[in-house]
């Protein structure tokens, strides 16, 4: 089954620890990640910049509507992604309890599947 993992982070939370800080955090992750894909857990990972130059994208009556970012109203965004094959929910609960970003975002795990679930 596959299970993606999904970085949840305060949307502030870049711009208070500086680049230096970042640097190091992000290197965790590289060496998490480098565990997972040698473990065979890993079908892909990516990291997001900041939502400061994303943009919001709807369509409705036909008529399409952006909204360019930072967005006011969030609090927080989403930096990235693990996407992985367990066997079980537990595991990837696991995994997702061993990420480094856990100590300082939200890991939310959320299993692949359509949309109508």
């Amino acid at each position: 089954m596959s299970y993606m993992l999904l970085i949840v982070e305060p949307t502030h939370q870049r711009f208070e620890r500086g680049e230096a800080k970042g640097r190091e955090l992000y290197d965790q992750m590289v060496r998490f990640s480098a565990d997972l894909k040698e473990r065979g857990k890993l079908l892909a990972v990516e990291s997001l910049t900041s939502q400061n130059d994303a943009v919001r994208v709807q369509v409705r009556d036909g008529q399409p509507k952006l909204l360019d970012g930072p967005f006011a109203e969030a609090k927080e965004m989403i930096g990235g992604f693990f996407l992985l094959t367990c066997e079980t929910r537990e595991e990837a609960v696991e995994i997702a309890q061993a990420c480094p970003a856990a100590a300082w975002c939200t890991v939310e795990v959320r299993k692949l599947g359509p949309c109508f679930l």
